[in-house]
């Protein structure tokens, strides 16, 4: 497949070459989640999946700043208040999870700012590197009145422990890269000079092995794990049972009113607390 069949994205810049994916955020001001990023991901993700020239799949952002700001708040606030209950998982979790099952492997690449929904992208991916000093990870949706849709909730507590996970989800503080790799929300935190030859490297090394044996490798790692339907539905659930309180309404509208989603609110730790005036 040529990188012509990759034209046409306007939130992404995706390069394939010698067997590796690399997709780069360029949604200015902050790489924010929003319907048009959200698209685009639902329309790549199948397109890498069946490309049989990607055998590894690299994200990452083209701003140094911010990695992905988070989901969109006023996205979040158009949502149906009265969804029913959950017969399958939501479109978000389904986005994220394909790169978790593609037969490729998912490397995050973390510079800068990753919360909320941004984080969960990298959660699901198969490896998580962050530059220390710079990255920044953080699930801050309950200061909003809502929690982690997007399968943070679940992914969490595998990688860091119900603990930590709780600690993560209900503080609502940014996780700088060190403390991340501690937890194991992060493979290995890095320097940023040797962040991205050190991926280079690897997804290299990974991509110049037969692509049959990948994909069997990953395919078996997966099926040792237990399911995750059931409470990627429960998260599903509870998301919509918050979103429709008057108080997680009345939050995020004051988080926008605050400024949030602009470049400079965004940059504060913890952002979802000062912007709501909270501790």
């Amino acid at each position: 497949m040529s990188y012509d069949d990759y034209s046409g994205y306007k939130a992404l810049r995706v390069e394939v070459a010698a067997g590796v994916a690399r997709v780069s955020f360029d949604h200015p001001p902050i790489n924010l989640l929003d319907a048009t990023l959200i698209g685009e991901l639902l329309r790549l993700g199948p397109q890498l999946e069946s490309d049989a020239d990607v055998r590894v799949v690299v994200l990452q952002s083209a701003d140094p700043e911010f990695f992905i700001a988070h989901a969109d708040v006023a996205l979040i606030q158009r949502l149906p208040q009265d969804a029913p209950p959950a017969a399958e998982p939501s479109l978000f979790q389904q986005m994220v999870e394909r790169f978790r099952t593609m037969p490729k492997v998912s490397i995050a690449v973390i510079e800068g700012t990753c919360r909320g929904g941004g984080s969960e992208l990298v959660l699901s991916c198969d490896m998580r590197f962050a530059a220390l000093g710079k990255a920044v990870l953080g699930q801050p949706e309950v200061a909003l009145g809502i929690l982690p849709g997007g399968s943070g909730t679940q992914r969490l507590p595998r990688l860091c422990g119900r603990g930590r996970a709780l600690e993560i989800v209900l503080g609502c503080e940014d996780f700088p890269a060190e403390l991340a790799e501690r937890y194991g929300w992060v493979n290995r935190a890095l320097p940023p000079e040797e962040l991205g030859p050190f991926v280079e490297r690897l997804a290299g090394r990974i991509a110049s092995f037969p692509a049959e044996a990948i994909a069997e490798a990953k395919a078996a790692l997966l099926a040792g794990e237990p399911p995750w339907g059931a409470g990627l539905m429960a998260e599903a659930d509870g998301f919509n049972r918050l979103l429709a309180l008057p108080e997680a309404r009345a939050r995020m509208q004051g988080f926008l009113e605050a400024g949030g989603q602009t470049r400079a609110v965004e940059a504060q730790s913890p952002l979802f607390a000062a912007a709501i005036g909270g501790s």
